[in-house]
């Protein structure tokens, strides 16, 4: 009966005008949520936007995490809730229900760009090289099933130095926390064929044992503020933090890339996938929103001028995506195609 009703009221509102049918009063700026990642890809873009198009208000752009941003994208269509969801992963098949059950029937994806979870310590700080393997049997709760015993690095590895593991990274609710899991933790857990094994028999303890991250001070939650992790891993050479390759490239300065499988979180590495940590950067879009809300859709235009190989989010850290996703994806920004729940399968 309830998506009944949200499918009636859309009809309705697609018969009439959505800008009188929107919940919460209206509201004349485009209002994006989402992941830290894409945050400042968004926040250049709709500076940009604000430049070129000074007959709308500048857009609002907000970082609270993918998984919450998507959440909020979800609730419902109307002025209360936000046209845009940022995700530094793929929107997940029940996230799609979420939105269908919600009356947020027609929902764009488009792929910004790439990124890479890059692992980074000080300049003349600890210097590691690093393997998904390493990474999980650091941090891991309880590595391939046994207690976490490991306080040094050189516990994890003999090749590596003598000093406390202590890493820096995003909490629970950030789609660059679901990469490490996806890109890094699983690989590693993998890497013991008794996991395999464990996975056909019972995937739930599976999945804890590969992806629950140790709560004892060695790895620490700093929160959606990534340039928070880069302050405390300056200040501390012995730490390690996680976060966009987009921060590493603004702080190179003062932070170094450490190599993942001796390959270093490069622009080049992450383009040709190269690099393990390497993932794709998304926006999601309601297209009942796009007659709603001033200068949406030539919001979206901008992104597409954006994100080329030689455009400005480039210069910020963003890694152009190969040209025939960056091809699919301008088509879904300007044609304004939807998915359907076929696409997650």
């Amino acid at each position: 009966m309830k998506r009944f009703i949200a499918s009636s009221v859309v009809a309705l509102c697609a018969s009439l005008s959505l800008a009188a049918c929107m919940t919460g009063g209206t509201r004349e700026s485009i209002r994006a949520v989402g992941s830290s990642t894409v945050y400042p890809f968004a926040k250049t873009v709709a500076e940009a936007f604000a430049r070129s198009h000074p007959e709308f208000p500048s857009p609002i752009i907000e970082a609270t995490g993918t998984g919450g941003g998507i959440n909020l994208f979800c609730a419902g269509l109307g002025a209360s809730t936000p046209d845009i969801a940022h995700a530094s992963r793929r929107m997940k098949a029940s996230e799609f229900a979420q939105c269908q059950a919600n009356g947020v029937e027609d929902v764009m994806e488009i792929q910004v760009g790439l990124d890479g979870i890059a692992f980074a310590s000080a300049k003349n700080g600890i210097q590691l090289n690093l393997s998904p393997e390493i990474i999980y049997r650091a941090i891991a709760a309880n590595p391939y099933g046994r207690p976490q015993a490991a306080r040094l690095w050189s516990d994890v590895d003999a090749s590596l130095p003598n000093q406390p593991i202590l890493m820096y990274g995003p909490p629970s609710t950030s789609g660059t926390r679901d990469a490490l899991k996806e890109l890094i933790l699983i690989p590693g857990c993998n890497a013991d064929p008794r996991m395999a094994a464990l996975k056909e028999s019972d995937e739930a303890r599976y999945e804890q044992i590969c992806t629950e991250v140790r709560s004892d001070g060695a790895f620490v939650d700093q929160g959606e503020q990534d340039n928070l992790i880069v302050q405390k891993i300056r200040s501390n050479p012995r730490a390690v933090g996680l976060f966009g390759y987009s921060y590493l490239e603004e702080n190179a300065d003062n932070v170094q890339g450490l190599p993942m499988n001796g390959v270093q979180p490069t622009y080049d590495n992450i383009a040709s996938f190269a690099y393990p940590g390497a993932r794709p950067l998304y926006i999601y879009v309601k297209r009942a929103h796009l007659q709603a809300i001033p200068g949406l859709k030539a919001f979206l235009a901008k992104w597409v001028e954006s994100w080329g190989r030689d455009g400005p989010l480039t210069d910020i850290g963003l890694v152009a995506s190969p040209p025939d996703v960056a091809q699919r994806s301008a088509v879904a920004a300007t044609r304004y195609t939807t998915l359907t729940a076929a696409d997650f399968e």
